[in-house]
């Protein structure tokens, strides 16, 4: 049974997918003080949070059960990412589901500042018909400058090019002269849409580079008058240097959701001139309310239910979303790096993870990191996953690589798994077949063709007659079942990996490797079986 922590206001069609959730069972407790949430939050396999509740590194210094955060919404400001990795306690978000919510914001600010609306429904409203006063600008024809093309981005550059606008953005992480069919012009240089929009609105993630992007320096290289929005992250404008751009007429105005400190009291935006302001209301809609607190289920049940991660903030090389294909390559990875985990025991100078085959490619860095955990992890007390793997192998000073061979021609799908231990070293290879499952095609050089499941014997011995019988004999003294055997040869030895219907038990294991000669070697390691089918069932 999973327990989930319901800290923080989740809409009700979202609590209607834990409550049909099987296995699940989950308490709503919101207003926790930080101390009683720190007592509490280990109690939990799982967490949902919105933006109310602080994650701090008090309140995960004993983490207990608590494996996973889910975020309804996608910011994660209020949360210590550094503390949660530390932990090994995975964050996850919901960055889809208020796109069209914060772009139709972003839209409407722009409108509402163009067109004066705030400052003339006040004119009205407190009686006033100055209509001369509020002359507004047509967005028509103007230029707007994005910074951040990411789907938020993307959504107000489609509302922007529908309003007969011009669109030209800047995203360091998009390739390319264009970007929407052609319909964007991408720039190489962030001082070009500085210099060339009419107005500028801000999607870009916070950052140490991109605290403060909007300063003294930035907001020269803009035209008299161009206009300034933001519905993404306070943090990105210097409050004080737009507040005087705005007062000192260089800028035409400045429309503004998000702020440095929230609620923005003492900001001098307050009180600037030509200033539309919002608080925070970029996502507040009843349908991305509602998709997001879904979305945060669904993404917290997926991954505690089925070990699925969606939307992970903070775990290393892993690509957004994993497909049955690439979920089933980690699964191998996994399997692959626990057979080479005895030998490990010593130390581990060095993992190298290859992958063959143009679809691994983006997997690769992801599959590096899972051969890491799964070698390290039945030699530590620690917890130990993807979201603290780069900092327990920097600590011990593993070198972890991956390398991707993905132009080679005809060749198959594999992967292959390098660990350099003390004095020395392990190689082992693998592929996933048409039906879904994992298999060991070599190790050590040894050639083979096996599913890597349950109990299971690394035997190298002697390749002489009578060695595969003395097994065998030692076994079924033991009364223990040897479901499947691979055996491979090279030279004078000889490999001999044997699946077990049960556990083998340590006489018997101390027994064999008293045999040496011919037994040279004996480790054991203990895999969960297998149990899906092709790919996609």
């Amino acid at each position: 049974m999973h327990r989930i922590l319901v800290a923080d206001k989740i809409a009700e069609p979202g609590l209607d997918r834990l409550r049909s959730a099987p296995g699940v069972e989950f308490d709503v407790k919101h207003g926790l003080s930080p101390e009683d949430l720190a007592k509490t939050v280990g109690d939990y396999d799982g967490m949902l949070i919105r933006s109310a509740v602080k994650v701090t590194a008090e309140t995960l210094a004993n983490p207990k059960k608590l494996s996973a955060i889910a975020r309804a919404g996608v910011g994660v400001d209020n949360i210590d990412l550094e503390a949660a990795t530390a932990a090994g306690v995975l964050v996850l978000n919901t960055p889809d589901a208020n796109t069209v919510s914060t772009a139709e914001h972003t839209i409407a600010l722009m409108l509402a500042l163009h067109h004066r609306i705030p400052s003339a429904h006040a004119h009205v409203a407190g009686g006033g018909w100055k209509r001369n006063d509020y002359l507004g600008r047509q967005l028509a024809g103007r230029t707007l400058g994005i910074v951040g093309l990411g789907r938020i981005g993307r959504a107000v550059a489609q509302r922007a090019l529908a309003l007969e606008m011009k669109v030209i953005a800047y995203d360091p992480f998009v390739r390319g002269e264009t970007a929407l069919d052609g319909k964007v012009a991408l720039v190489s240089e962030l001082k070009e849409v500085f210099a060339s929009c009419d107005c500028l609105t801000l999607h870009a993630s916070l950052t140490s580079e991109t605290r403060h992007l909007i300063n003294d320096e930035q907001i020269a290289l803009m035209k008299k008058g161009a206009c300034i929005v933001n519905c993404a992250r306070g943090a990105l404008i210097d409050e004080q240097a737009l507040a005087n751009a705005l007062n000192e007429d260089r800028l035409g105005g400045a429309a503004i959701d998000v702020y440095q400190n929230e609620p923005p009291s003492g900001s001098p935006l307050l009180t600037a001139k030509n200033v539309v302001l919002t608080p925070h209301l970029a996502a507040s809609t009843a349908e991305a309310q509602q998709r997001v607190s879904v979305d945060a289920v669904d993404t917290l049940l997926a991954y505690l239910l089925n070990g699925e991660i969606r939307s992970a903030v903070n775990v290393t090389g892993m690509p957004k979303h994993l497909g049955d294909h690439e979920r089933s390559y980690v699964d191998l990875c996994a399997r692959m790096a626990t057979m080479l985990s005895p030998w490990s025991a010593d130390g581990v100078e060095q993992i190298t993870l290859t992958t063959r085959g143009e679809a691994l490619s983006e997997l690769s860095e992801t599959l590096s990191w899972q051969a890491m955990v799964s070698v390290l992890s039945p030699h530590l007390d620690a917890r130990l996953n993807l979201v603290n793997a780069r900092e327990h192998a920097e600590a011990r000073g593993i070198r972890v690589e991956n390398v991707s061979c993905g132009n080679e021609q005809n060749v198959l799908q594999s992967i292959v798994l390098d660990v350099k231990c003390r004095g020395d070293a392990h190689r082992i290879e693998g592929t996933v077949f048409g039906d879904g499952r994992p298999r060991v095609t070599s190790v050590d050089g040894y050639k083979m063709e096996l599913i890597p499941e349950r109990s299971m014997a690394l035997i190298f011995n002697d390749d002489k007659p009578g060695v595969i019988g003395l097994v065998g004999q030692a076994f079924g003294e033991a009364k223990i079942n040897i479901a499947d055997m691979a055996l491979s040869r090279r030279g004078k030895l000889a490999l001999m990996v044997l699946k077990l219907d049960g556990p083998m038990p340590d006489d018997l294991k101390g027994k064999l490797q008293g045999l040496n000669p011919p037994i040279l070697s004996l480790e054991t390691v203990s895999l969960p079986p297998v149990t899906h089918g092709s790919i996609g069932e």
